[in-house]
């Protein structure tokens, strides 16, 4: 099962997919094939690991780090490829939390095939931790990222807010960008900014695939605007409701949203209690006054200051990335 997570890492984390992988062994201990799921419309990773076995695969045992699914998509149902192949037991980690997906173990166990599930099944969900809590909460995981001073401030005085942070911490924004399927900001920061909200590598060539470049608010964008270039889609939601973006973001199985900005908008999502985790780089700077980093959020007493849990604190160049979940959902 652990070769079986690590071939699944290998699958794309942005993928609207979870990432899965598959290890055929025989009875006598030795690998007979393994597989992963490279993406929406490629072989699920039982399909891959059986079309590598061939006949081999039969009497086999089956290690798959999610339930086979049991439905009928862009590919037949993985349950009924493992029991046609004659795979006479399944061990499985995390059990489907797609409910159109569930069931392929009960489907196996009804045609005799043995079924072992929850088998490292915490690690297989942190794995595909923003697929599955889409898959519990119809909405995507909002991660908040911000760049900040040690004295709390964006940008300074006059707008200006490149660089706060070094080079080091803007390749890892970069590297973390890719991981998610949207990067999200407000009208105001895309016409005070005029980002790119591309993902990049650190000589500046842009990665072969791009999250969805989401600006949300009622302005009009400049026709000129950089995210409006064709190197990644773009979306401009009308709406100052972060629920109905991430109600539409849902709805195209985007599972992870990077809210990039500004304080305004970052204001709003926490207000609606719709940010799950915090990445905040900051940088040992000082302004002593300018844009701060976040808007009112109508907290006027320490008893009610917003707590968060750090998950991770990692030195990046002459910055800290410092990650966090609000406490709520520790």
């Amino acid at each position: 099962m652990l070769r079986a997570l690590e071939l699944a890492a290998q699958g794309p984390e942005a993928n609207a997919n979870p990432r899965v992988g598959c290890v055929l062994v025989a009875d006598d201990g030795t690998v007979v094939a393994e597989g992963w799921h490279r993406g929406a419309g490629t072989p699920h990773a039982e399909a891959h690991a059986l079309a590598r076995a061939g006949a081999r695969a039969g009497g086999t045992t089956a290690y798959v780090s999610l339930e086979p699914c049991n439905h009928t998509g862009r590919t037949r149902p993985c349950s009924e490829a493992l029991y046609a192949a004659g795979v006479r037991r399944v061990v499985h980690g995390q059990s489907d939390p797609n409910p159109a997906a569930a069931g392929g173990a009960a489907w196996l166990r009804d045609r005799g095939v043995e079924v072992v599930g929850g088998v490292e099944a915490e690690t297989a969900a942190a794995l595909n931790r923003t697929w599955t809590h889409l898959m519990r909460t119809h909405r995507p995981w909002v991660t908040w990222k911000l760049a900040t001073t040690l004295d709390g401030r964006s940008a300074a005085a006059d707008g200006t807010s490149r660089w706060i942070t070094g080079e080091a911490a803007r390749a890892d924004v970069h590297e973390q960008r890719a991981r998610c399927g949207a990067i999200l900001v407000g009208t105001g920061t895309a016409l005070l900014d005029d980002p790119h909200l591309t993902a990049r590598r650190p000589d500046g060539s842009l990665r072969e695939t791009q999250p969805i470049r989401v600006v949300m608010g009622m302005r009009d964008l400049l026709p000129d605007a950089r995210v409006l270039d064709d190197v990644a889609p773009t979306w401009h939601l009308r709406t100052r409701s972060p629920k109905e973006v991430l109600d539409a973001l849902a709805a195209a199985e985007v599972h992870h949203v990077w809210l990039e900005g500004g304080p305004t908008v970052a204001a709003a999502f926490l207000a609606d209690g719709l940010v799950d985790e915090v990445v905040a780089y900051v940088a040992p700077v000082l302004l002593g006054r300018g844009r701060q980093s976040v808007s009112d959020l109508g907290i006027t007493t320490i008893a009610d200051a917003l707590r968060l849990a750090p998950t991770d604190i990692t030195p990046i160049g002459t910055d800290v990335r410092i990650t966090a979940l609000l406490k709520e959902i520790c």
